[in-house]
């Protein structure tokens, strides 16, 4: 897997990625998640390409405090190949080099399998208590 930034001929292929795997949400419109992510560090937008195919996602962010990572995915199909473990090792590497001392990460409680994962890969589940404030109403998901 060949693990690259993202160019906007990705875009049909990441999308139909995240309906794929279950991470399109009615809150969350990917389109503007996609814009809204290439203001800030769109080379950290990670991108898994087998041959022509995306088959893998990472959003990377940093704002000087915490690292974070949001659309960690990977196509059903090539799940349990090690390549989000992959993923997650270059996200890793970009945190480390900006001299991000920790990464932070939401999970919907109900994912089992992926609260999994992560916890293999060394994350534990912190007695916090996430909270939002929906600042801007998105358009209508077309996705959802």
């Amino acid at each position: 897997m060949n693990i690259r930034p993202y160019t906007h001929e990705d875009e049909k292929q990441v999308i139909q990625l995240w309906v794929d795997c279950g991470l399109v949400v009615s809150s969350n419109n990917p389109l503007l998640d996609i814009q809204r992510k290439l203001l800030v560090n769109p080379e950290w937008f990670l991108i898994g390409q087998v041959g022509d195919r995306v088959v893998a996602t990472c959003m990377v962010g940093y704002e000087g405090h915490r690292g974070w990572i949001n659309y960690l995915a990977v196509s059903p199909g090539s799940q349990r190949k090690g390549l989000a473990s992959l993923m997650m090792a270059r996200a890793e590497e970009l945190l480390r080099s900006a001299g991000c001392p920790k990464i932070n990460l939401q999970v919907r409680a109900t994912n089992d399998k992926v609260v999994k994962f992560y916890m293999q890969i060394g994350f534990q589940v912190e007695e916090v208590l996430s909270m939002g404030k929906r600042l801007k109403a998105d358009t209508p998901n077309p996705y959802a």
